[in-house]
């Protein structure tokens, strides 16, 4: 059995109320990071979770509004939106010797998670999962999987390897793959196309895929032709066959915040995406069109 790990979560809202959640379940000391509300429900009621994968349970974890000790683990899961904010929650003289798994959207966080934190901490990570706060301490999780790809400094991989490990074994899919690049736009190439049209139209993807199909199949390709130029394969064809085998009524995050009137990742998601195709002078005439819109509308 593996040994106890100490882990703090900045963000406990879906994915991070989640993985808190299993993490504790799983035997592991979990502090869950965020504002005093939440953190005063946490302590009080634990972390409740909905799920048809994990089943129905609760599980216990502390919290606080800073983190005041070292970890071996922090999971930063807030939306890219508030994560300036957040990090003052978590200084880096406090981490000790601890990791940091970003579980953000989008390919630009890394390097100002280094600079903040040191290289040799930081292992950039992606999750693909449905999962929704629907109160302080209250997660409901939709989809019928859990996963996540690991990727870290070659100098950090018997670390990374032992986290893969701990995830593994709390019921989380997890693999480590080398190129942190192909990881990051593999989640970016796939999740832009689907957030800014759902997005600008406020369809669910199954009306995206009848009604703005052209528009889909040009972005998919505009965003594999981003990630091949950054040097991440991409595979529109696929990109597009998973699209159609989604549930005809999903809707992304953005266009849920987009909703509850909350803050969008435009930027961490169509904006990166347009930087990164600037630089290397690729023509995304669909995105920047799609940009233009959500940004000036």
């Amino acid at each position: 059995m593996l040994a106890p790990w100490t882990v703090a979560v900045l963000g406990p809202g879906g994915v991070g109320g989640l993985l808190a959640a299993l993490l504790s379940r799983a035997g592991h000391r979990v502090v869950c990071v965020a504002g005093e509300t939440t953190a005063r429900a946490l302590r009080r009621d634990g972390l409740q979770v909905r799920s048809a994968q994990f089943g129905d349970f609760t599980a216990p974890v502390e919290a606080d509004t800073e983190l005041r000790e070292p970890v071996d683990l922090c999971l930063v899961t807030v939306k890219h939106t508030a994560l300036d904010a957040a990090l003052e929650r978590i200084p880096p003289g406090m981490l000790g010797d601890g990791l940091v798994l970003p579980l953000l959207n989008g390919i630009e966080h890394p390097a100002a998670l280094r600079r903040r934190y040191g290289t040799r901490r930081v292992t950039p990570g992606v999750i693909r999962v449905e999962s929704t706060r629907v109160a302080p301490g209250r997660v409901e999780h939709g989809s019928p999987f859990t996963e996540i790809d690991l990727t870290g400094p070659a100098e950090q991989q018997d670390a990374v390897e032992a986290l893969a490990a701990m995830l593994q074994a709390a019921g989380v899919r997890t693999c480590v793959a080398e190129d942190e690049a192909a990881v990051l736009w593999a989640k970016l190439a796939f999740l832009a196309p689907f957030a800014l049209l759902t997005t600008r139209y406020g369809l669910t993807i199954g009306d995206v895929r009848t009604e703005r199909r052209e528009e889909l199949v040009a972005l998919v390709e505009e965003a594999a032709a981003v990630s091949r130029a950054c040097g991440a394969p991409a595979d529109p064809a696929r990109a597009l066959a998973l699209y159609d085998a989604f549930p005809s009524g999903a809707k992304s995050s953005m266009q849920r915040d987009a909703e509850a009137g909350r803050p969008l990742e435009l930027d961490a998601v169509g904006g990166a995406l347009l930087r990164a195709a600037a630089r290397h002078h690729v023509a995304v005439p669909v995105a920047n069109r799609l940009m233009t819109a959500l940004t000036t509308g």
